[in-house]
């Protein structure tokens, strides 16, 4: 008998306890396990990417959202400002307005009150002039009188 004579009879019962054993069926058990494992593991990965996508749509129409949001806070406090600068403005001019009519009653005031003084001192003046022309021009006793008449009707004229 030659050597590969005996190399395929050993083959043969090499096959023959391997198929006796039961191998084929736990190389297919471990195959098809596997094989269910890997199944699984796809549908799980489909399952999170389909996850993950729904994820993002959310977190996306969220920034959009926030986004939106954002530009109306932005655009109200915009318009909250240009409020507040046109308030503080016509504030301003009202303020202005006010001392400037202030002022113009002060000078007002400040006039009438030196016309007042100016007519009073001119009063005061001519009633000393006039006093010393008539002292001069006549006697005491008519000069006091005079005088005193003349004051008097000064000062009926000037109030």
């Amino acid at each position: 008998m030659s050597a590969e004579l005996w190399v395929a009879i050993s083959f043969l019962i090499f096959v023959g306890v391997f198929v006796w054993s039961g191998a084929p069926r736990m190389i297919v058990k471990g195959l098809d396990a596997r094989t269910s494992r890997i199944a699984k593991e796809l549908e799980e990965a489909t399952r999170l990417r389909v996850e993950a996508e729904k994820l993002l749509r959310e977190f996306e129409a969220k920034r959009a959202g926030a986004e939106s949001e954002a530009q109306a806070i932005i655009q109200d406090a915009q318009d909250e400002a240009a409020r507040m600068k046109a308030e503080a403005e016509t504030k301003l001019k009202e303020f202005v307005a006010r001392r400037t009519v202030q002022a113009e009653q002060k000078i007002a005031h400040a006039e009438t009150q030196a016309a007042a003084e100016v007519r009073a001192s001119a009063a005061d003046a001519a009633v000393k002039v006039a006093e010393t022309i008539m002292r001069g021009a006549t006697g005491k006793a008519s000069a006091d009188s005079l005088i005193a008449e003349g004051i008097a009707e000064v000062k009926t004229r000037l109030n």
